[in-house]
């Protein structure tokens, strides 16, 4: 993979106001991406969407200005969530698109991601070309006059996303759902599309005022949706994320039905022969995939690699436990508010419930400990700790799994250990982290 100081597998993410999200370093970003993209289009256009943070409109008209400063046509199109800025980047016919969010990080944080011409996330190469533009944006001939790029505001973004989704949405009527908007890009927009379908949508959350998106709420924060479902007046409950781009849903009894029940239920409804997941994903769902004749192949965590193994193999279903979800044949990124629809459908096409699908996929259970270490990729090479971790993998073998790896944001090794008995994986657990700290890396 190409080296890159500031894109992460998920674009760029930060404290809005601190380095490198300020003002002035997203000007000079948005000079770099506007170079770069000049180089491939005479005059290139660039459509950004935000989600509903408090700092989005700072870092977007930041953006904005640098893109224009190089002859870059700039569309807002307001608050989207992020597949709808995918959609509205691939339908507007825009060079790139450029999504303003922190997924479902609190408030005071922020990002800035961008869409390739098709929608899909840009390439690795792309991102550090534009970091390389941005040590020269200084040093650039300045784009004077009829050259300058314009800025637009674009007021029909959200009906025609709106319009996208509903022609994917099943018929629900009758349908009682409870809906956690998480004060986020959704908090318009699903509740609508939910309703033209024919459900009852009772939707909470739906009052951002720039500082409360998924404060206690949304995919992240089930609580408040269970107690609302456990009353016995919704028939399931779905929730997003702050920019929409993952659902989880609640069966009627209040138990949480996550990505792992929701690829399940796809790949029955959908006739898969193959489905891609992270090593998150539970083992209970490759066991039962395996008993209806489906392969089930896992990557590392992060839908971007779930992504490129479904790009590799030609396939059309993956996700993430988190309710990350890819219909590649539908979508080229994942979208929350079309999975939880193409949930809902995959439900009455089989003729079943939440409630059964939460109950016949029953989880392994699982031990995972956080280690704290001084060189985290150090570790998975110590010969003590692949001595153990062999030993591990061929007690559990074909009764669960084992997995090390080192954190991606802290100095952390995180040991997941999975399988049928509880004390003999809690026990397997806790010896790995004892080999680990005793092997002084």
């Amino acid at each position: 993979m190409t080296q890159r100081q500031f894109f992460g597998t998920d674009g760029i993410r930060a404290v809005a106001g601190e380095y490198p999200l300020t003002p002035l370093w997203v000007m000079q970003l948005g000079a770099a991406a506007g170079e770069v993209l000049r180089g491939r289009s005479v005059r290139p256009s660039v459509v950004i969407g935000k989600d509903t943070r408090q700092s989005g409109d700072m870092l977007e008209a930041a953006l904005a200005a640098g893109l224009t400063s190089r002859g870059v046509n700039v569309t807002h199109l307001g608050v989207l969530p992020t597949p709808g800025v995918s959609y509205l980047t691939r339908e507007l016919h825009a060079d790139a698109g450029v999504v303003i969010s922190a997924s479902h990080n609190p408030y005071q944080d922020n990002g800035i991601k961008f869409f390739g011409a098709t929608g899909e996330k840009l390439s690795d190469a792309l991102e550090a070309e534009m970091e390389t533009m941005l040590s020269r944006v200084t040093d650039l001939v300045p784009v004077t006059g009829v050259d300058m790029g314009s800025v637009t505001n674009y007021t029909e973004a959200e009906r025609l996303y709106a319009s996208f989704l509903r022609s994917h949405a099943p018929d629900l009527s009758g349908l009682r759902i409870a809906m956690d908007c998480a004060n986020g890009a959704a908090y318009r927009v699903a509740p609508r599309i939910f309703q033209a379908a024919g459900a009852d949508v009772f939707a909470v959350y739906t009052n951002p005022d720039g500082r409360n998106i998924n404060r206690g709420c949304g995919s992240t924060h089930l609580g408040h949706l269970k107690q609302l479902v456990r009353g016995d007046t919704f028939d399931l409950g779905v929730a997003f994320d702050g920019d929409a781009d993952r659902c989880l849903f609640v069966d009627s009894r209040g138990n949480e039905v996550h990505g792992d029940h929701m690829l399940l239920l796809a790949a029955r409804a959908r006739k898969e022969r193959s489905v891609v997941t992270t090593i998150m994903s539970n083992m209970a769902l490759e066991v039962i995939l395996q008993t209806g004749g489906v392969a089930l192949e896992r990557t590392a965590v992060g839908d971007r690699y779930v992504y490129e193994r479904m790009q590799a193999k030609g396939l059309t279903l993956g996700g993430e436990q988190s309710g990350h979800l890819l219909f590649l044949d539908v979508s080229p990124t994942g979208d929350g508010v079309l999975s939880a629809l193409l949930t809902l459908k995959a439900m009455r096409q089989l003729g079943t419930t939440l409630d059964a699908l939460h109950d016949e996929l029953v989880m392994f259970p699982q031990t995972l400990i956080s280690v704290p270490v001084k060189d985290k990729q150090a570790v998975s090479r110590d010969p003590q700790v692949q001595a153990a971790l062999r030993a591990a993998e061929v007690q559990l073998s074909g009764r669960g799994r084992v997995n090390v790896r080192p954190s991606g944001t802290e100095s952390l090794v995180r040991v997941m250990v999975e399988g049928q008995d509880a004390a003999e994986i809690h026990d397997l657990a806790r010896h790995l982290v004892n080999v680990i700290e005793g092997c002084g890396v």
